[in-house]
């Protein structure tokens, strides 16, 4: 079993290091590391001058204004070239333990029809750590917990097949995270949770996901977006996603709001 962790970063220079650093760390052999990047324009370039010999990296322009949509087509370069059986999402602002890969390895062996293994990060903010939990939902029809993007680890075929089908197009709010959680955990269903602390998600100002203030108008706009998302899975696997009452107001507040 081989694993490729695939990082995309744009201007990380603050935490890039730490973050290859702890890739090159692990506890395991056989892996690869790709690291695609958008053409920074911060100190980007000098650190990854340092990492050159011990990793792939990967330069490409921006295809978008949307955030969600540049990480998206990195990951799709980075998944050209990858050579692993497994792909390690990783942000290049979060960081992996060391003993990430022989974690899921374990498990992966154990449960050979998974798709997906989401490992419930450790979010760090101002030095402090807390493990993510999940919230139990009330409403019957949302989407449950997104557990962030350096936290999932996806069978390649799986991946490819994703693209294949579009499922990454349009929704330009929407992130890798949030389409892969929704499809794997509410249609596909071959999917695993585990609560080994493998990863450490960085809480981060202007980061894609902090980036938008809640409860603005591009919060709602975005949360329509997850709806009609999740309608559209629904609809091509021929089911039925009921909208609730958090779809009809978002759906009025994403348009009177200014």
């Amino acid at each position: 079993m081989k694993f490729t962790i695939l990082i995309t970063s744009y201007n990380k220079e603050k935490y890039l290091k730490e973050c290859i650093q702890s890739c090159l760390n692990q506890n395991k052999n056989d892996y690869e590391i790709i690291l695609c990047d958008n053409f920074s324009d911060d100190g980007t370039t000098t650190i990854l001058t340092e990492f050159e010999n011990k990793i792939k990296i990967i330069k490409k322009r921006r295809v978008s204004k949307h955030g969600p949509v540049n990480q998206m087509d990195l990951i799709k370069e980075g998944l050209h070239v990858s050579k692993g059986d497994y792909i390690c999402l990783l942000d290049g602002d979060d960081y992996f333990y060391l003993d990430k890969l022989v974690t899921l390895e374990k498990y992966l062996n154990i449960n050979k029809n998974l798709n997906i293994v989401f490992d419930l990060p450790e979010i760090k903010k101002d030095n402090n750590f807390k493990q993510l939990k999940l919230k139990n939902k009330y409403q019957k029809h949302i989407w449950p917990t997104i557990i962030n993007t350096s936290s999932i680890t996806i069978k390649k075929d799986f991946l490819k097949n994703f693209f294949q089908k579009e499922l990454f197009k349009n929704f330009n709010l929407l992130e890798i995270d949030f389409r892969l959680n929704v499809y794997s955990r509410c249609i596909d269903k071959k999917f695993l949770i585990i609560r080994d602390k493998t990863t450490v998600y960085r809480y981060v100002e202007g980061s894609i996901i902090t980036s938008i203030k809640k409860f603005s108008k591009k919060w709602f706009i975005k949360r329509l977006q997850a709806h009609e998302y999740m309608s559209y899975i629904f609809k091509i696997n021929n089911l039925h996603y009921k909208y609730g009452i958090d779809w009809f107001f978002t759906k009025i507040l994403s348009i009177f709001l200014k």
